[in-house]
């Protein structure tokens, strides 16, 4: 946290959000039911995060315990896909009259006698509090080995047609991992997981384990557990197998190795972090205001790296504590 110059032409809100993800809007919707001014900053588009997921996935949730705002979720299916929800989340958005200004990244964030002022890529606002619900998703977990940087090294999975016929590792064993295998493997492409661990997650949806079980024991795709990607070159890759080396033959990598907060925005603005290996940011577990007074923590960044902790239909109830508490504070 530090002092700054102010600008002219300053805009003042109760609140910032600082997210557009289903949490920073449910923020906003709790901020509109009390009457307090707010503002959603977002860096990308609306329920960016969303956007950004595989063009054809299907939420593990029914669609009901996606809903924010009192408003239905509608979908074809029992589980939502991305589109229709990229559909709700705009709705509600409109719905509630929120006052979301997309593509404006938030830059600084400075404290003053009457709260904070904050910095973004095209203008600066005041506010008397801040709500940080960033998520995770633009922060891959990186491998650290020679050859990450290249072009055929993926963090996201977008869609499949592009892979298909070709040689593919797929390193991880959860959720996004598996979806990749299976997808890219029914494009006709040679399918390889490396796996540090022993096992599958335990996590892995039950709809899909029968399949990506089956498909691992016909040998369709082939997987190799308590094992690492060491090096990736052009055409190969190098892992280690309990087994010994080996080199594969290879065209793309498929890091799907998870994600974690933006750490260095959250200490930037004085947020303390624990020294275990779960980073989960300092917070009160009741309001969510963090060590920072005046600024709260909402969604899937409460978790740190345990980022499965947190999802959409537990972490919606959040928006409730936090306002409440606001509530309180910026009428006194």
């Amino acid at each position: 946290m530090s002092s700054s110059k102010p600008k002219k032409h300053m805009n003042y809100y109760d609140i910032i959000i600082i997210g557009a993800g289903p949490i920073g809007i449910a923020c906003g919707i709790e901020a509109q039911k009390k009457n307090i001014s707010h503002l959603i900053l977002e860096k990308g588009c609306l329920v960016n995060s969303i956007f950004h997921y595989p063009t054809n996935m299907i939420f593990f949730s029914t669609s009901d315990r996606l809903e924010i705002g009192d408003i239905p979720f509608v979908s074809h299916g029992d589980k939502p896909t991305r589109r229709e929800s990229l559909e709700y989340y705009r709705r509600v958005t409109e719905s509630w009259k929120l006052n979301v200004k997309t593509y404006e990244e938030v830059k600084n964030i400075f404290s003053n006698d009457a709260g904070f002022k904050v910095e973004t890529s095209k203008v600066e606002y005041k506010a008397k509090k801040i709500i940080i619900a960033t998520g995770f998703f633009d922060f891959p977990n990186l491998l650290n080995i020679p050859g990450e940087e290249m072009p055929k090294v993926k963090h996201y999975f977008d869609e499949v047609h592009p892979y298909a016929y070709l040689n593919v590792v797929v390193i991880g064993g959860g959720n996004s991992a598996v979806d990749v295998a299976l997808e890219t493997f029914r494009k006709k492409a040679n399918v390889t997981m490396v796996i540090r661990e022993d096992k599958l997650k335990d996590s892995i949806k039950y709809w899909v384990r029968p399949d990506i079980e089956n498909r691992i024991k016909e040998g369709s795709i082939k997987l190799f557990f308590n094992s690492k990607v060491t090096e990736i070159r052009d055409t190969e890759v190098d892992v280690v197998t309990p087994e010994g080396k080996i080199s594969l033959q290879n065209d793309f990598v498929f890091a799907m190795t998870g994600y974690h907060p933006d750490y260095k925005f959250l200490k930037d603005v004085g947020i303390r972090i624990s020294g275990d290996e779960m980073m989960i940011p300092e917070f009160n577990s009741e309001t969510h205001e963090s060590n920072v007074p005046g600024i709260y923590v909402a969604g899937v960044v409460c978790g740190g790296m345990e980022t499965g902790k947190w999802f959409i239909e537990n972490a919606r109830f959040q928006a409730v504590s936090i306002l409440d508490d606001i509530s309180i504070k910026v009428k006194h």
